[in-house]
């Protein structure tokens, strides 16, 4: 799995379904006919990667709406993504040296 960076950006996939369900997510990912679920904090990551984010972005979003350590939230964050990249539900795009 990659080692995300401030820079990276996280968008999620066009084939898929997403429900909310008191205030969690319920995600159909259609070509695999499966489903994910997350909590709130997920829910919340999920509904900003509908429009590309980058990482810096989503952290920042999240260290702002919830009361939670930096290093705590970046690690938590990093986790999440990972498994929604296992999961092929996200589109990863690393920044480009020019």
């Amino acid at each position: 799995m990659p080692l995300f960076f401030a820079e990276t950006t996280f968008c999620a996939v066009k084939d898929q379904v997403t429900a909310d369900v008191s205030g969690e997510a319920v995600i159909l990912h259609l070509e695999k006919g499966m489903y994910y679920g997350l909590d709130p904090v997920g829910a919340t990551v999920w509904n900003l990667i509908q429009t590309p984010k980058t990482f810096a972005e989503i952290r920042d979003a999240i260290l702002e709406e919830y009361d939670v350590e930096p290093e705590r939230c970046q690690s938590d964050l990093r986790d999440l993504l990972k498994d929604l990249q296992t999961n092929e539900l996200i589109q990863i795009s690393e920044k480009q040296n020019a």
